[in-house]
């Protein structure tokens, strides 16, 4: 059984780090990585094969895509925190000549870090790509990426969806931040998309959902419960329902956090809602 209450400490001392990243360089996204803090604990720590030691072929091992690269900050943390590199480096965000930079890079070689992403609706047609891989190399291992809802109104998504599909690629589990929030506002009032879990049962995948996102416990159980369905013919999607700037009052429910850093009164206020616990860099 996982240890909840250790990786809730976890979760508490990610948020300050994506807090006092983004507020020190004043840039950044730090909504989206709240929404997402308890979904990377919970793969990092509990449920992905993974290994600190990086190998960038990623042979043997479960990889990790992540497709909406602009939350960058909550998956520097987590990498730092699971032991990829120190984690003082954490101090480099977004600073030239940083391995840190606002969008993850593979060209300064940082430890984790298998694609250049940010570029809105790659990361699944990549993800998919390495997962056909494993299955060529007859390596047995997972597969898993992580998009925005908002990145899904880009066409790629749809052709790489129906892809993986039509060649069963059911060594992959896709996971959606379905925060309902992007840069211009809301999802619905940007583009309307209907029901995503409908278009994906359409489409040919197996899909779950869970409205508790920021549960870290219910995440756990869906993504164990998403491995069971592995080999089964059909690529999986876990769709999970998150708030935008979790953990932080006056950051939830709204687009406005998307891409803005507090300032110092802000950063002290957010502080005080998510106490340290392991120590800050």
């Amino acid at each position: 059984m996982p240890d909840i209450h250790a990786l809730e400490n976890l979760t508490t001392q990610a948020r300050r780090d994506i807090l006092r990243m983004v507020h020190k360089v004043n840039s950044g996204h730090p909504g989206g990585s709240l929404g997402c803090t308890e979904f990377f604990v919970a793969l990092y720590f509990e449920v992905m094969e993974n290994n600190p030691d990086f190998q960038m072929d990623g042979t043997n091992e479960d990889l990790f895509f992540l497709s909406n690269g602009h939350i960058s900050p909550i998956f520097y943390s987590v990498l730092a925190r699971r032991g990829y590199f120190p984690v003082e480096e954490l101090n480099t965000f977004r600073l030239i000549d940083s391995r840190l930079q606002g969008h993850p890079t593979t060209h300064e070689g940082l430890p984790g870090i298998r694609i250049a992403s940010g570029s809105l609706g790659q990361g699944l047609s990549v993800s998919i790509g390495a997962a056909l891989s494993k299955k060529l190399n007859k390596d047995s291992k997972t597969v898993y990426t992580l998009m925005g809802d908002g990145e899904l109104q880009e066409g790629q998504n749809w052709e790489a969806i129906m892809y993986a599909a039509a060649k069963g690629v059911d060594n992959l589990i896709a996971t959606v931040d379905l925060n309902g929030q992007q840069i211009d506002g809301s999802t619905d009032t940007v583009l309307h998309m209907g029901s995503i879990a409908d278009k994906f049962k359409a489409f040919g995948w197996q899909v779950l959902s869970l409205k508790e996102g920021n549960d870290l416990g219910r995440i756990i159980e869906t993504l164990q419960e998403a491995k069971g369905l592995l080999g089964n013919g059909k690529p999986i999607v876990f769709l999970m329902e998150t708030i935008m700037g979790h953990g932080v009052d006056f950051m939830m429910h709204t687009h406005a956090w998307h891409g803005k850093a507090p300032n110092d009164e802000q950063l002290a206020t957010a502080l005080a809602q998510n106490p340290e616990t392991l120590g800050d860099y």
